[in-house]
C-alpha cells in the first residue's frame, strides 16, 4: 500500500484525532501534526489528507488571533481544489468561512454534550450512513454556527442548528460535531473546557462524564464505520 501523508491541524493539545487516529493509519495513512498559531501550516497544501480540528476559539476573532487569517486562506486554497479535507467543529466552521460561509455565534444557545443529529437524505446516501441510527448519539461542544457556501450539500441538522454537516465537491467534509471523541480521554475534555462549562446552565461535568460513559462505545463503533466508509471514497475518487 502506499503511504499517504495526513497532516492534522490542532488548535488545543486535549482535542486530536481520537478514535479516527487508527482507521486512518490502517488506510495507509502517515500521521503528524501541526500546531495551529506555532507551526509553520503551509505545507498543508501538499498533503494527501488534512484534518482540521476543534478549538475553543472563533473563526471571526482574527484581531485576536491573526493566525486564523493565514490559515483559513490556506484552507480555502484546498478546498477551491477539491483536495481531500476533514473539519470537526472549528475546522468545519473554517472550511465554511474560506469557501465563503458565514461563521457567528449561535442564536439558540450552546449544544454541548451527547445528542442526536438527524441525516439529509444526501447525508444518508453518503460517507455518514453509518454513524446514525434512529436515535443514536454524537458528541455536540459548539457554541457558533454557520450559514452553508455556496455549492455547500447540507448532510445533518439537529433541532437547534440546521446545518450541522456539509460536503463540498467530492472530497471536502464539514462536521460540527465530533464522531472522533474517545471516552477513554474525555476526561482530558472536562478539564480544558472548564470554564465553559462552568459558564453554560444546564450542562455539568458529572453529567458529561456519565454519557460519555453510556454512549462513547457505540460512537467509537460507528465513528470507526464512517471514517473508513470516508476514506474508501476518497480513494475511489482519486
Amino acid at each position: 500500500m502506499k503511504e499517504k501523508t495526513c497532516l492534522v491541524i490542532q488548535h488545543v493539545a486535549f482535542e486530536d484525532l481520537g478514535t479516527f487516529h487508527q482507521p486512518i493509519t490502517h488506510a495507509g495513512y502517515t500521521v503528524r501534526y501541526l500546531q495551529a498559531g506555532v507551526d509553520d501550516l503551509s505545507e498543508i497544501g501538499a498533503a494527501d489528507l488534512v484534518i482540521v480540528l476543534g478549538g475553543p476559539i472563533g473563526v471571526y476573532e482574527t484581531a485576536a488571533y491573526p493566525f486564523l487569517t493565514d490559515e483559513i486562506v490556506l484552507i480555502g486554497r484546498r478546498v477551491a481544489a477539491d483536495r481531500p479535507t476533514l473539519g470537526i467543529c472549528l475546522g468545519a466552521q473554517m472550511i465554511a468561512a474560506a469557501a465563503g460561509g458565514r461563521v457567528y455565534p449561535g442564536t439558540a444557545g450552546k449544544e454541548i454534550g451527547w445528542a442526536p443529529i438527524q441525516l439529509t437524505e444526501a447525508g444518508a446516501a453518503g460517507a455518514l450512513k453509518p454513524l446514525v441510527h434512529g436515535d443514536d448519539v454524537v458528541l455536540h461542544w459548539h457554541g457558533d454556527t454557520v450559514d452553508l457556501p455556496s455549492g455547500a450539500t447540507r448532510l445533518a441538522s439537529t433541532s437547534r442548528y440546521t446545518n450541522q454537516a456539509f460536503s463540498l465537491g467530492d472530497n471536502v467534509l464539514a462536521l460540527q460535531f465530533h464522531p472522533e471523541a474517545d471516552s477513554r480521554t474525555f476526561e482530558r475534555w472536562l478539564i480544558g473546557h472548564t470554564v465553559e462549562i462552568a459558564g453554560t446552565d444546564g450542562v455539568d461535568p458529572a453529567g458529561l462524564r456519565r454519557d460519555a460513559t453510556r454512549y462513547g462505545e457505540s460512537l467509537e463503533e460507528r465513528g470507526g464505520r464512517f471514517i473508513r466508509s470516508w476514506l474508501q471514497q476518497l480513494d475511489a475518487s482519486v
